[in-house]
């Protein structure tokens, strides 16, 4: 069941939002070569907590890191790690939840890490603006599967591919809520958007094969070609006449 969130407990998830969008912004000045995953975990754990929240991820069925952060082929589920050192040219993940009053603000980027090859940065502009490329569909009226298949299309056009196993997702007091949303699809299927719906929508991109592998540690999912994967999320809320991103400072 879809959950239409009331005015209310919108201006509640655009606060647990913006908690979310301030790790971003420290992110930005922060990532470098050097710093291990979970230093890269507390830098947002830390501003979570100063800001009143909770890191949303944290021991959710069992998973042991406050943030996600994952790494080069590693799409989604990273787990944070001293032992795991960010390089010149990787690319990292990092997807934030924080829940504030019982709201969740939901919330992915991919950074550039040093000196990154044109390749990589391609990668990782193309799934962002794939995102922007389905939010043109979000709008009352239309079908979920309208901004699915704009995502697919897009990045499908550019040479990449859309891994099956994960999707965007409705949110809410929950992270993972009704509907689930895939990054690919058809056009003029799926739920009809209404006003108040409240969308987690997540780019999850490939540079090769779309297959991908879960690790031993049960979470971290890598492309099964081992090449690079890229991932890019907002939440948002469907308005009057089209939508507003929610995850923001």
């Amino acid at each position: 069941m879809i959950i239409i969130k009331s005015p209310r407990e919108i201006e509640l998830m655009k606060k647990a939002g913006r908690i979310v969008a301030l790790c971003f912004e420290e992110l930005e000045k922060s990532i470098r070569p050097g710093l291990s995953t979970l230093d890269v975990a507390n830098i947002c754990e830390k501003i979570i907590r100063e800001n009143g929240a909770y890191p949303t991820f944290l021991n959710y069925s069992g998973y042991p890191g406050a943030v996600c952060v994952s790494v080069n082929d590693e799409l989604v589920h990273g787990i944070p790690s001293a032992k795991r050192i960010l390089h010149d040219g990787d690319i990292v993940s990092v997807d934030v939840g924080a829940t504030l009053n019982g709201y969740v603000g939901d919330a992915c980027r991919t950074y550039p890490v040093g000196i990154c090859t044109e390749k990589a940065l391609r990668l990782i502009k193309v799934t962002e603006e794939s995102f922007w490329e389905g939010m043109k569909y979000a709008k009352p009226g239309n079908h979920l599967g309208d901004i699915s298949h704009a995502i697919q299309m897009y990045c499908e056009s550019n040479g990449y591919s859309l891994p099956r196993e994960y999707t965007g997702h409705g949110v809410g007091t929950h992270l993972h809520e009704d509907p689930y949303i895939p990054n690919y699809g058809a056009s003029g299927t799926g739920p009809v958007l209404k006003e108040g719906m409240c969308l987690a929508v997540e780019p999850m991109v490939n540079e090769g094969h779309f297959t991908l592998r879960v690790m031993k540690d049960g979470w971290t999912a890598k492309t099964r070609d081992g090449k690079l994967s890229c991932h890019y999320e907002n939440s948002i809320v469907i308005t009057k006449d089209g939508y507003e991103i929610l995850t923001k400072v």
